[in-house]
């Protein structure tokens, strides 16, 4: 092993070689953006360095007299933006929320109703994700693959017959909006907590873009506040919930049940961005679904087997593509990699009975290149050069070389206070 200055030289530049890799790659992963100038500063203030347990005026340390009045203001915001009497910013990840709200709402034993893991859910509804942790059984709703959306009709009959204590929905690949409001009926005849992870689409939401949770039917609204919402890699728990108790719960449930410090520098980014997203969120969420659409249709015009045709393709910012007929979704994503294409692998309706690391397709976001200022017109080069890596099989370099050229124009955060400003800059500190 080398020793300390060489060891911190080389992750200093594995860190420097990735952000320029990005600055000139196609960012079309679904969970992930780039955060506004201001956001990334509050990331590399004092605030990461200090603890703040507990409440505002109810802390555990002393020293957190502008910490409190950050963090009331950014609850302030969140209730604003979200019109939710509940907002707790503490949760350091979206899972995080996600296991407060397991806690605030079962108990081990339970039944949790979720969609499966092969159309689209989150692995934290999972048997080895936080519902298996906490002890839960666990049943799927049916599946339409034709519509990639809840069967209504079966899975009102499944919450009837099973009478689950938690009816959860949100997808981790999440082409439309779940149908809360035709499913509402079943989940109140059994007394069910309806809780929708609304982590991918939590901008969309905001934005007025997708669908309004609180207003169809959930009473907890978790999500993490990175990909649609274009802030730090942080969590979020929010209710409209009359019930009294139910909002305490998930306020103890996230602390002291599943964070201690909170992770203060992210938490006053999230402020920034949610700030921001006063000005610039509802322009900013309808490019995004505008741009998930083209780029879709580019796709299937293009001959890629893009699913949820049925629907238009997408109404988020995600595109579900079938590529089996390329090689697969392992093969596939990683010859995007190498073209500087960044996507994921991930599992189809039909790949029950496939590996998670071999799965039929691959999932695409639109949420990244239209922060750094795409258009619908760049969609179909998008398009294009996944077509020509995947079908039409061109020399990886010189795929790479187009598109390194074609990123070269679109490098600076948009949608924010400060713009244009460079989202992939390497900033020297010494």
């Amino acid at each position: 092993m080398e020793d300390g200055p060489a060891n911190a030289a080389f992750i200093r530049d594995r860190v420097r070689r990735h952000t320029e890799w990005f600055r000139d790659s196609i960012p079309l992963i679904a969970s992930e953006n780039v955060m506004c100038p201001l956001a990334r500063e509050m990331m590399i203030s004092d605030f990461a360095d200090r603890y703040a347990e507990g409440l505002p005026g109810k802390r555990y340390y002393e020293g957190n007299v502008f910490v409190d009045e950050v963090e009331e203001r950014v609850v302030e915001l969140t209730r604003s933006i979200f019109r939710a009497r509940h907002a707790d910013p503490r949760p350091v990840s979206g899972t995080v929320a996600n296991m407060a709200a397991l806690f605030a709402t079962t108990e081990p034993g339970d039944l949790i109703a979720s969609p499966s893991l092969a159309d689209g859910a989150h692995i934290s509804t999972a048997k080895f994700g936080a519902v298996g942790l906490r002890g839960l059984r666990s049943v799927n709703y049916p599946f339409d693959e034709e519509e990639m959306n809840l069967d209504v009709d079966g899975a009102a009959r499944l919450i009837l017959k099973e009478r689950p204590k938690v009816c959860q929905f949100g997808m981790s690949l999440f082409l439309f909006p779940v149908p809360l409001r035709e499913l509402r009926e079943a989940i109140d005849e059994v007394g069910a907590t309806c809780w929708y992870d609304g982590a991918h689409v939590l901008g969309l939401i905001a934005g007025g873009q997708f669908q309004d949770p609180l207003r169809e039917g959930a009473d907890i609204i978790t999500g993490s506040t990175h990909k649609t919402l274009p802030g730090p890699q942080h969590g979020i728990v929010l209710s409209d919930s009359p019930d009294d108790d139910l909002l305490k719960r998930l306020r103890a449930r996230v602390f002291p049940g599943v964070v201690s410090n909170h992770h203060l520098h992210a938490m006053a980014a999230l402020g920034i961005t949610l700030a921001e997203w006063q000005v610039h969120g509802a322009a900013y969420a309808k490019q995004v679904v505008e741009n998930a659409r083209a780029l879709a249709e580019a796709l299937h015009a293009e001959g890629f087997k893009v699913l949820g045709e049925a629907g238009g393709f997408t109404r988020s910012h995600q595109v579900a593509v079938d590529v089996r007929e390329q090689g697969g979704g392992a093969s596939v994503s990683k010859l995007f990699e190498s073209c500087n294409i960044i996507t994921n692998k991930n599992m189809l309706p039909y790949d029950r009975d496939r590996s998670p690391q071999d799965p039929s397709g691959v999932r695409v976001g639109a949420q990244e290149c239209t922060r750094v200022g795409m258009g619908k017109a760049e969609m179909a080069e998008v398009a294009a050069f996944m077509a020509r890596a995947a079908i039409r099989k061109e020399e990886v370099a010189r795929v790479r070389g187009d598109v390194t050229a074609f990123k070269r124009g679109f490098t600076s955060v948009r949608y924010c206070f400060h713009e244009p400003v460079d989202a992939y800059k390497y900033h020297e500190l010494i």
